[in-house]
Formats: structure tokens, sequence, C-alpha cells
């Protein structure tokens, strides 16, 4: 990079994307070390060295009550960023996820500064619901950067902006996922760990702890288990409650290090549907996949839901290889028998790690390459650009 440091503005709107910034601004400094930053983001940039516009709790909302209940302060807060990114002129606007916030300060930004590329790191998931939104956003986005491999087609099928798989954050973090050798031979003894995610938000959890604990129940009848159950922080006393009721006791654990931890010498998992069970494919761990919504949700979702498949690795692998259990198929004896497949071995365990092999394949980079790096290549080049056009 020569002449003048580019300026980078960063737009975050909720934690997850406080960490893809923090690590998109390391990288970008790895290439470009005098870029300067500006916009809003957490604490994770903070600690990188990024000033914030407002504290992100201000924006961090999500839930159609919760929006509602705070629509003024959000509505001051666009304005106000939107504003502030106009009169900085940076060489390129970021924007990262929480597209509720994000898309309405980039959609300001384009009509009063139409000459700032705009950028969105992380796709929402058009390919999933509401597909017209990918076509939708090519007025105010420039460029997508996708974490998962197949956005680029789904993008391109449904008239979206261009857009780049750059990598999923998980890749970086394959060597806390992947099992010691004495790891791997406690996925193979007995009892053998069962390990139980039942969701990370609260109506996630009060649905499916008593489905859990009944399946438990069932597959201990036949199989010694030792059960596993990372919870969430801020849930904790919520899951000790409804697990105090289960008949086989379960050991849980809080906090990201013993979560991995006990993917690595899990034999098989029962997951609620989410980004856990990407995290659990990349370790390797065999699964059933759950979900039970309210039959409103689920009246809802069966309009606007066009995927094949809930689980973030069968849409990886374009085939439904992780069994899945939705609304009335949850059941115990359901889920009890799907699980116990897995932990007893055979064909349908096989089959099911075969799988899992392949999905390092479809989400790799080329070698030495992090998703950060890939991110922060494409945001440099906008801004190399933008800053060499003379109507800039």
């Amino acid at each position: 990079m020569t002449g003048r440091p580019r300026t980078i503005w960063l737009v975050a709107g909720e934690d997850s994307g406080d960490q893809l910034g923090a690590k998109l601004m390391r990288a970008l400094r790895e290439a470009a070390p005098d870029v300067v930053f500006g916009g809003v983001g957490g604490e994770a940039m903070a600690e990188a060295g990024f000033a914030s516009l407002f504290p992100l709790d201000d924006v961090a909302v999500m839930g159609y009550l919760p929006v509602l209940a705070r629509a003024r302060t959000l509505l001051r807060r666009i304005r106000e960023t939107v504003s502030a990114a106009v009169d900085a002129r940076p060489d390129v606007l970021v924007i990262i996820d929480s597209p509720g916030f994000t898309h309405a300060v980039a959609r300001r930004v384009r009509k009063v500064a139409p000459g700032i590329p705009i950028i969105d790191y992380v796709s929402p998931s058009v390919w999933a619901w509401r597909p017209w939104r990918a076509k939708g956003m090519r007025p105010f986005i420039d460029h997508v950067l996708a974490l998962l491999p197949f956005e680029p087609d789904a993008h391109l099928r449904l008239g979206g902006p261009p857009c780049t798989y750059v990598g999923h954050p998980l890749i970086e973090r394959l060597p806390e996922l992947r099992p010691t050798a004495s790891e791997q031979r406690r996925r193979e003894s007995v009892p053998y760990s069962l390990v139980l995610l039942p969701g990370s938000r609260r109506s996630e959890i009060e649905r499916l702890m008593p489905v859990f604990g009944a399946a438990l129940a069932r597959v201990a009848e036949g199989l010694a288990v030792e059960a596993v159950l990372p919870a969430v922080t801020r849930h904790r006393a919520l899951i000790e409650r409804l697990s105090a009721e289960w008949t086989v006791p379960v050991r849980i654990v809080t906090g990201e290090a013993p979560k991995y931890a006990a993917f690595r010498e899990a034999r098989a998992a029962l997951a609620a549907s989410g980004t856990v069970t990407l995290e659990l494919a990349l370790a390797g761990v065999p699964m059933v996949v759950a979900y039970k919504v309210s039959r409103a949700e689920e009246f809802i979702a069966r309009r606007l839901i066009q995927v094949p498949s809930i689980v973030l690795p069968n849409l990886i692998l374009a085939e439904n290889a992780m069994p899945e259990f939705v609304q009335a198929d949850c059941t115990p004896e359901r889920l009890a028998g799907a699980v116990r497949s897995l932990l007893a071995g055979g064909a349908g365990r096989d089959a099911q790690l075969a799988a899992l092999a392949r999905i390092d394949g479809l989400m790799r980079l080329a070698a030495n390459d992090t998703p950060s790096r890939a991110a922060a290549r494409i945001v440099l080049r906008a801004a190399e650009r933008h800053a060499s056009d003379p109507r800039a």
C-alpha cells in the first residue's frame, strides 16, 4: 500500500460481529500497518485499538419486542453512524453481520455518499428464508464476504451482489476442535461420552431439555453412557434446574475451553440446530440434530424457509448426512434410537464419519490462509480502487 493511509470504517452490531471485526482489524494491520479505523464496535475491537462511536450495547438488540422497545435509541444511533461515516469519507465501509442495524446504515450511506464502497462481512441467510433480500442488497452492497462455501452460488442464483467465500472463523480454531491421540481413544472407550447441546436461547432450552432428558434415559437403558452438557453461562441455573429432573446424571460445564474439551472426547452428540453443529462437524463428532419451536413460529417457518435441511453441515455437504428431528418428529423415542446407533457403531456411524471427513475439503482455504486474511485482501483491494478513483 502506497500514498496516504487508507481509512476503513467497520460497523458491527453485536458481539459475534465484534469478534469478526477484531480479527479483521489485525489482518488489515498485518497487510497495511498504517491503516486508520473508525466506526462501531465492542470490547474485542477496542482491545485491538478501536474507538467506537458509542457502546455496542446500544444497538446489540435481538427480537421484535426488544427492538420496538429501543426503537428511538436505535434510530438515533443509525443516524449518528451514517453522519459520522459520511463526514469521514472512508476508503471503504465494512458492515459486519446484524443486518437489521448494519443494512440500515449502509442504505443511508449509499444514498448520501454513493462513492463509498460498501462490503458486507457475513451474508444474511438469503438461501434459507426471504430470498428476495439478495436482490434487494444490490443497490447498497458492492461485495459480500461469505462464511459458508455454498453462499456465493446462492447469491448468484438469487441475483444478489458479488459474493466471495472467505471462510468461517471456526477454521482458525481447528487445533482446539481436533482430538489428540488420547482423546481419540477416549471416544472409543466405554462408558461412551455423549455431548448434549439443547441450545443457547432460553426458549430452546426450555423446549428441548425435557425431550433430551427422556431420550438420554432411553439411551442409557442399553448402553453405558457418560453425559456432558456444555451450558451457556447465563443459562446455567436454568439448565441445572431442568436437568435435576433427569433420571440419568449429567456433567454440566461452562466456558468455551471445557466445551471444546468435551467435543474432543465425545463419541456422539445430541444437539439443537445452530452453529454448534458446524463446531461438532469440524471436531469430527457424529450427531443427531433436534429442534422445536412454537406453533406460531412453525406456521411462519413452513412458509418462509426454503432449504432441504436446517443443519449447516448438511447444507455444506449438499446431503442430509446428519439426521434431524424437528417438531412432531422431535420425540425421546426417535432421538434415542438415532443416538444409540451412533454410539454403538455400525453402518450409520461409519457413513456419518465419512461425510464429516469431507467437510474439511469443502471449507478449506489456500495453504496458510485464514478467513480474516482472505477478507482483509478484498477490503484492501476495494480501498485501493476507491483511493485511485479521481472522482473519490
